[in-house]
């Protein structure tokens, strides 16, 4: 900041709250942008370049920026990847990325404003040429006299445009009679036919096929080549293994395929069935795939795949066949021939073992009794299922049971050929072998839990053998009878128990239910399943809103705070406890009919300041209700919609108009000042002073305060803190960049003129009326036209009178900009802005250029003279300032009382103008942005008459 820091305060009347408007702006490496049917602007992008898009908004309050895309027709919005910031960047963009991109801001003020954008992203991959032949002529060779067709492809965006040559002679339809070149309909251009028709020897020849986006965002074109020849074939390949490969876990099993026949030589590649990867620790080398130490998850099928872009591909598959044994599991059935759940003497008794084996025809079971082999007999008979039927299981039938036939028997199961470790299972036969019986514990089919405890639900099983207990969620009565069984605390449907007992951990409400435990009918007898149920009631402490929340509000005022009960169990017997700080306010109890408890302060006083809480508590604990009660006052709200809020009226400073608005000011104590803070980016020391308010500052009301002295090219922190008699309220911040004139913007909406000024050395002046208030013949309305109506002295104006209107000085920006062609020290900038001239006695324009110096001079860069018909009209017109400057617009008198001229929009941008108007004026629209403003000079006796 220099020596000397000046701020000077402007208090406007004008409520200032308004609605969003957006406008998206692109600067990344953009290939064009063009308007389609006056609604859709479409951005066109090479893949791999830089996507950056702004969202520029207006409003106030500031606006929350949104971005959101969706792509085709289908919805692909980026949901918790959208981003809320006013730039979207996306770095090397792909295809994939292309679509619509919405920009959605919102202040809760009317509906948010939304504009779109589509993002097209052009590309073009390297083409590809196949062969085939014509349906039913398939040979192994390309024979004479077959018709071949070579089909072109390559993926683009925007439609490719395909060219055939052979050799280096260009082929077109027509060019040779034994040649067809067609796009088949249902393709829809992305594909290129070439038909040779009774193949011949010339037709032996390379083919290229040239693919072109015609060099649209400098995309090269692409080209492949092939070559058909007397050799050219489909390809063919053979496996040299086994089919199935039977292999032990743990070896190195090595696949090898190879290419038996095809021209061009085919490529070869291995993948596994269904799209699953192939294992990780495998190696590819060619045809040849190689998985060391082989599990028994590697087995399945592997195909290989060979294509040379003639004909189809040919493939052929194997399988693997990892030898094991798993799941053993048996079960014992009473007498199946009466209805009976127990071993009998004299009856029979059936013991089956199952086990899964790979490969199923290896699977071979023995029995042992009591540890000696037991072979199959009248009464012991031994049966087995097909070795086809997997998983494999064998019975013993044990016919008429004597007090001898008492045992272990035990089933042994194993491969033929060995190499794998046997599967045993033992099962005891005896009078102690009973059937389970299934029961709770006394008292503990009821449990109640607080949320967050360790609980176990137990379920005792007798009888010999002891079954596997399972463990499920039984369905409440009254769920809609579709309506999913909920699952089990570790997500899945079913959980088995070797002990019968669940655990359940850091236990939740939603873990609340029945719970059903029955036993399995593998591992024990083969039975009707016994089971029990447990009812686990889950209590939490109340669930509360709201949690915290801070209450501003003036001394001397009453108000009450609410605390609501959303839910709890146990939900009877609930109590309230409302407390300031550590001192108690009031205790209660709830109703069955009430789910609130209130608290009301009926005068508010310095005491009352501070943290309010409600305790709602039940057996479980308890829920809280936090309310800070506070006088600060809230934050400003920055105003970012100034026009013209920077200036600089000497070479070294620079001035900016700090405009904001005050958040609910009512809520608290009248501010009695604001504190100012300010700090140069870079720096550590802040310069402070308070701005003193007087009355009352109303909701929306536009408070103003020019900073002046400000260092040029510096940026500066602002720190704004409210002030009432509480003490400090909330502070807001933001940047105040320095930036020349790269960019400047007047619509003569406020009352400053965006600080132009008038001459005082002319005859008379503008000025600055509404569309509402403009009713000359000369001069039509518009929706979106301003009219400025009226003189602002009342003599008679005379022909050659002229009204000057001087804009701010602008430095130029040295950092920015880059010298013109004309001059190494001048920089080039375009001024640009919209005119009516209107009436058969119109007189003139005229644009100066003045630049500062010891003798400043006006050069005239623009000037027309004349009607230029009811409509309005932009000029555009560089300059080439070499010092800080100022533009003059000057209107000039004309000969007679019809006529009357005014200007809007005007602009002054770095570089050169873009797309200037043809002798620097073109016919367009009105001015674009929804002023109720502009800026009008009236050379109309017969006006003056009416205004004065």
């Amino acid at each position: 900041i220099s020596d000397r820091l000046f701020f000077s305060w402007l208090l406007m009347k004008t409520l200032t709250f308004s609605p969003p408007t957006v406008r998206i702006v692109h600067s990344g490496q953009a290939c064009n942008v063009e308007e389609e049917r006056y609604s859709e602007r479409v951005y066109t992008i090479r893949e791999g370049e830089t996507l950056e898009l702004q969202c520029l908004v207006t409003g106030h309050p500031r606006p929350q920026i949104r971005w959101t895309k969706t792509a085709g027709g289908a919805s692909d919005r980026q949901g918790d990847s959208a981003l809320l910031n006013e730039t979207l960047r996306i770095e090397s963009i792909d295809r994939h990325q292309g679509g619509r991109y919405y920009c959605k801001a919102d202040n809760g003020l009317a509906s948010p404003a939304i504009r779109s954008i589509r993002v097209d992203v052009y590309y073009l991959d390297d083409p590809v040429i196949t062969v085939h032949q014509s349906v039913g002529e398939a040979k192994e060779h390309f024979y004479f006299e077959r018709t071949v067709f070579l089909r072109c492809v390559a993926n683009s965006n925007p439609p490719v445009l395909y060219t055939w040559r052979r050799g280096r002679s260009l082929l077109t339809q027509g060019s040779d009679s034994g040649v067809e070149i067609y796009e088949p309909f249902f393709t829809q251009g992305e594909t290129k036919i070439l038909k040779l028709k009774n193949l011949r020897p010339q037709d032996y020849a390379d083919y290229t096929c040239i693919s072109s986006i015609r060099n649209v965002c400098g995309i090269v074109d692409k080209s492949a080549l092939f070559s058909l020849n007397n050799r050219t074939a489909p390809p063919s390949i053979k496996l040299l293994l086994d089919d199935p490969l039977v292999v032990n876990p743990g070896e190195t099993v090595t696949l090898v395929c190879v290419a038996s026949g095809g021209d061009p030589p085919p490529t070869l590649a291995w993948a596994r069935a269904g799209e699953e990867e192939l294992p990780k620790r495998s190696v590819i080398n060619g045809g040849t795939l190689t998985v060391p130490a082989i599990t028994i998850d590697d087995g399945g099928a592997y195909s290989c795949v060979a294509s040379n872009n003639v004909g189809n591909p040919a493939k052929k598959s194997t399988t693997i066949l990892v030898r094991g044994l798993r799941k053993g599991r048996f079960w014992i059935t009473p007498d199946p021939y009466h209805n009976d759940d127990n071993i009998q003497i004299g009856r029979e008794v059936k013991i089956s073992c199952q086990v899964e084996a790979t490969p199923p025809e290896e699977l071979q079971f023995s029995w042992l009794k009591n540890g000696r082999p037991l072979r199959s007999s009248e009464r012991m008979v031994i049966t087995h299922t097909d070795t086809d039927v997997s998983p494999g299981t064998t019975n013993l039938d044990i016919i008429d049971l004597k007090f001898t036939d008492f045992g272990t028997y035990t089933c042994v199961a194993s491969l033929r050929n060995g190499g794998i470790p046997e599967v045993s299972i033992d099962v005891n036969i005896s009078s102690t072998t009973v059937p389970p019986e299934l029961t709770v514990p006394r008292g503990r089919s009821h449990l109640i839990a607080q949320e967050g405890d360790t609980v176990d639900l137990q379920c005792l099983v007798s009888g010999k053998p002891k079954p596997i207990i399972l463990w499920s969620r039984a369905e409440e009565s009254g769920a809609a009878a579709a309506a999913p069984a909920a699952s089990m605390p570790d997500g899945l449907a079913q959980t088995e128990s070797y002990d019968g007992v669940l655990r359940i951990s850091n236990v939740t409400r939603e873990m609340s239910g029945t719970y059903r435990c029955q036993t399995s009918q593998y591992n024990g007898f083969n039975v009707k399943p016994r089971e029990a149920l447990i009812q686990l009631v889950v209590q939490f402490p109340p669930t509360v809103e709201p949690v915290y929340t801070e209450v501003r509000q003036a001394l001397g005022r009453a108000f009450s705070l609410t605390c609501r009960l959303l839910r709890a169990h146990p939900a009877r017997l609930l109590r309230y406890e409302w407390k300031l700080g550590s001192r108690l306010l009031t205790v209660g109890e709830f109703s069955d009919q009430k789910d609130d408890t209130s608290y009301l302060v009926r005068a508010l006083n310095r005491e009352g300041y501070g943290e309010y809480t409600c305790d709602i508590t039940n057996d479980a604990g308890a829920g809280r209700c936090t309310f800070l009660v506070t006088g600060k006052a809230y934050a400003p709200e920055f105003y970012h919609d100034t026009f013209s809020a920077l200036w600089q009226n000497r070479p070294r400073v620079y001035g900016f108009k700090l405009q904001w608005t005050q958040m609910e000011p009512g809520a608290v104590d009248r501010i009695l000042a604001y504190r100012l803070g300010i700090r140069q980016m870079g720096q550590s020391r802040w310069w402070e002073q308070e701005i003193p308010m007087e009355g009352n500052i109303q909701k929306g009301e536009l408070l103003t305060y020019n900073l002046t002295e400000l260092v040029k090219p510096e940026s500066y922190l602002i720190r704004l803190t409210p002030i009432t008699r509480y003490g400090e309220g909330d502070a807001t911040e933001r940047i105040i960049t320095y930036s020349g004139v790269s960019s400047f913007q007047c619509g003569f909406e406020d009352e400053a003129l965006c600080l132009f000024s008038q001459d005082k050395s002319d005859e008379f002046d503008w000025t600055r009326h509404s569309a509402a208030t403009r009713d000359t013949k000369y001069t039509p309305k518009h929706r979106t036209e301003l009219r400025p109506h009226r003189l602002q002295t009342s003599r008679p104006r005379l022909e050659g009178d002229k009204a000057r209107l001087i804009s701010p000085t602008f430095n130029m920006n040295s950092r920015g900009s880059s010298p013109s062609s004309s001059s190494s020290s001048s920089f080039t900038y375009c001024f640009a802005f919209f005119y009516h001239m209107y009436g058969k006695h119109t007189g003139a324009l005229n644009v100066f250029l003045r630049q500062k110096g010891p003798s400043p001079s006006d050069t005239s860069v623009w000037t027309l003279t004349g009607n230029q018909g009811d409509r309005w009209r932009q000029a555009k017109v560089d300059i080439h300032p070499t010092t800080a400057f100022q533009m003059v617009l000057e209107g000039v008198r004309g000969s007679g009382i019809e006529g009357d001229i005014a200007i809007d929009d005007v602009t002054i941008e770095e570089g050169d103008c873009k797309d200037p108007p043809p002798n620097n004026l073109r016919s367009l629209a009105p001015p674009t942005s929804p002023h109720i403003w502009q800026l009008c000079i009236t050379l109309s006796l017969a006006v003056i008459g009416q205004r004065r």
